[in-house]
This record gives structure tokens, C-alpha cells and sequence, in this order.
């Protein structure tokens, strides 16, 4: 139960506390929605634009992917709240892992 917040003996305080970490967490939530949303927007608007070549749509679209995906992590996953470092390190090493292997067959590939 280390992650239990210290009780104050107030359980007035402590609701209240809750309360607001709740609402601040759920804002978050909900910008972080409205951002992606606006991303996928934005995603479809490049692709059915005529004027845009398939060199610009195609690492515009993969540059939208990774900001959803950070905002997944950071903000539907709670990957910014204390106690998620080892699942932090087991993720951004899998991450170091897959590109360095993209990496590599590239390599391979090309030369």
C-alpha cells in the first residue's frame, strides 16, 4: 500500500483532495482526447488533399501517429504518475529494441 496518499486525519481534506486530483486527471483526459481527434482530423485532410504528394503525406501522417501514441501513453496509460518507472523502462526499451532492428534489416537492405 505504498502508493496510498498520507492521511491527514481529516477525511473532509482528504475527499477534497481526491476530488480535485480527480477532476484535474479527467481534464487532462478530455484535452488529450479532443488533441487526438483533431490529429485523426487533420490525418484524413492530408490524405484527401490532392495537392499534397505521397512524400509529404506519408511522414506527416507517421509524425501524427507518434504524438498520439505519446499522448496515449502519457495520458490514457498514466505513464506520468509516479510508480510507472519500471513499466517506463520495459517500454522505452522494447522501443530502443524495435528501432534499432528496423534499423538494422534497413541497413541490410539497402547495402
Amino acid at each position: 500500500m505504498a502508493n496510498q496518499q498520507p492521511s491527514s486525519g481529516n477525511p473532509r481534506v482528504d475527499v477534497e483532495y481526491r476530488r480535485k486530483k480527480s477532476a484535474e486527471e479527467m481534464r487532462y483526459q478530455i484535452v488529450s482526447f479532443a488533441l487526438m481527434i483533431f490529429l485523426t482530423l487533420v490525418a484524413f485532410v492530408a490524405v484527401g488533399y490532392e495537392g499534397f504528394s505521397g512524400w509529404f503525406t506519408v511522414p506527416f501522417i507517421l509524425l501524427l501517429a507518434v504524438i498520439q501514441v505519446i499522448f496515449q501513453l502519457y495520458y490514457f496509460m498514466h505513464m506520468s504518475h509516479k510508480g510507472h518507472e519500471a513499466p517506463s523502462l520495459f517500454l522505452y526499451s522494447g522501443v530502443v529494441v524495435g528501432a534499432v532492428t528496423i534499423l538494422a534489416f534497413t541497413t541490410i537492405i539497402w547495402w
